[in-house]
């Protein structure tokens, strides 16, 4: 029997998921445990029954569940004895079958609470342990400052869902208030909850604007979930003030989202690579006491190209290797400023450009370096 574990953030995916969980995964250095034939056996059984139940393409769910179990009844898995190693199996012939990046399978060495007469208990328990974490994360806002030129710099490292985030979010978009233009750095973003994204677009909106920013369709319920901008936010607004996105292929799930919108609702420029491409949202379900799996039970549409970016990226306005996207996302907003601005004004930004263009890259291994590290993480 599968047992669902309820809502909150579950920001340590690689490609982390629109819609979050509450469960923090454990990390690549954590003890492994030993599991058994019979746990194994149960395992297949829970998750075989999750994503046929629950992902949302029914079709690939039910031969998905039939793929698990026919590889278990040829003893594909009797010689595994560690936990890590039968997650990382299963997570492979998931992908393998689907290609849906947010389809994982997770280990962790702390007991995973089921729900039970204490659930409200063990929740608020994993509740406050995923705030901790994020708050020691300063909600995903690595770095916010002005650049040469007053231009405003936010590295955005995940969007965090949980209500403590938003001091910091409102704090962050405040500072960037009197800058001329804004680059909002996603480069190393694996994703997180759309309540943040709709916190940080309301910004570039107009106020007494409603933005339809994007859907998603839920499978279980068989029903469109909308997203819109809010009407109000504290602090002024950005709106008008030319803004910059930078993506790499580690951006993904919601981080890609944010990119999708700025560009689909044209209000900003996409520099740097392709996005990770991972769209469809969902959930995780417990399996046993060390393993759960991330199930997909949704995926986005945007209300602009009615699809999404799943298994495709979200491809930039302007491709320059990730590594470059800082610097030609800087020369470009100083120069465009520098286009509109009186002859005082140019004057100024004629050494910010020139500064500008000295921005050393990132280099191309520091990206590989991330991404091998999160894959591990995620695992």
């Amino acid at each position: 029997m599968k047992h669902r574990i309820g809502f909150a953030l579950f920001a340590a995916l690689l490609i982390a998921a629109p819609v979050s969980a509450q469960m923090a995964p454990g990390g690549p250095g954590e003890p492994d445990t030993p599991i058994t034939a019979k746990e194994k056996a149960a395992v297949i059984e829970s998750l075989a029954v999750a994503v046929r139940d629950r992902y949302v393409f029914a079709d690939k769910g039910a031969q998905l569940a039939k793929i698990l179990k026919q590889r278990h009844a040829k003893k594909e898995y009797d010689k595994i004895t560690s936990s890590k190693e039968f997650a990382d199996s299963l997570l492979a012939h998931m992908q393998d079958f689907t290609h849906d990046k947010h389809m994982r399978v997770h280990y962790r060495h702390e007991p995973i609470p089921v729900e039970t007469e204490n659930a409200d208990r063990d929740e608020t328990a994993e509740r406050k342990r995923m705030v901790e974490d994020m708050r020691l994360r300063n909600f995903g806002f690595e770095k916010v400052q002005r650049l040469a030129g007053n231009v405003g710099y936010l590295e955005l490292r995940s969007f965090a869902g949980m209500p403590e985030a938003q001091p910091t979010a409102i704090a962050a978009m405040n500072f960037l208030a009197n800058c001329d233009a804004i680059i909002i750095d996603l480069r190393r973003n694996g994703g997180g909850s759309p309540g943040m994204i709709q916190t940080l677009l309301t910004y570039f909106v107009e106020e007494g604007d409603r933005l339809h920013i994007n859907d998603f369709y839920i499978r279980r319920t068989d029903s469109i979930e909308q997203f819109h901008t809010a009407s109000y936010v504290p602090g002024p607004r950005l709106f008008g003030k030319p803004l910059y996105v930078l993506t790499s292929n580690l951006t993904g799930s919601a981080a890609e989202e944010f990119a999708y919108d700025v560009q689909t609702h044209k209000l900003g420029t996409l520099y740097g690579a392709v996005s990770g491409g991972a769209a469809n949202p969902g959930g995780m379900f417990r399996l046993s006491e060390h393993l759960a799996a991330f199930i997909a039970t949704g995926r986005a549409i945007n209300p602009v190209t009615k699809t999404n970016w799943e298994g495709v990226g979200v491809k930039p306005d302007v491709a320059v290797p990730a590594g470059d996207a800082l610097r030609e996302a800087h020369v470009a907003a100083l120069t465009k400023l520098s286009e509109k601005a009186d002859e005082a004004r140019k004057q100024q930004l004629v050494p910010a450009i020139e500064q500008a263009k000295k921005t050393p890259s990132d280099p191309a291994e520091d990206f590989e370096r991330r991404a091998r590290r999160q894959v591990q993480a995620s695992k």
